[in-house]
């Protein structure tokens, strides 16, 4: 994922905050941004190749 530095920066104490690896904080961020948008995320979905 490319981000700009100042980006990273706020996940990376965000992480730290909040006790989780940057890896970790992440996924909780998407997973949010997405149940906001009104997603579903499909567990049971492989990976893509280059995604």
């Amino acid at each position: 994922m490319r981000t700009s530095p100042g980006v990273m920066a706020a996940v990376e104490r965000l992480a730290a905050a909040e006790l989780r690896s940057v890896n970790a904080q992440l996924e909780v961020l998407l997973r949010e941004a997405l149940h906001r948008r009104g997603l579903s995320i499909d567990e049971q979905a492989p990976p893509k190749d280059g995604a």
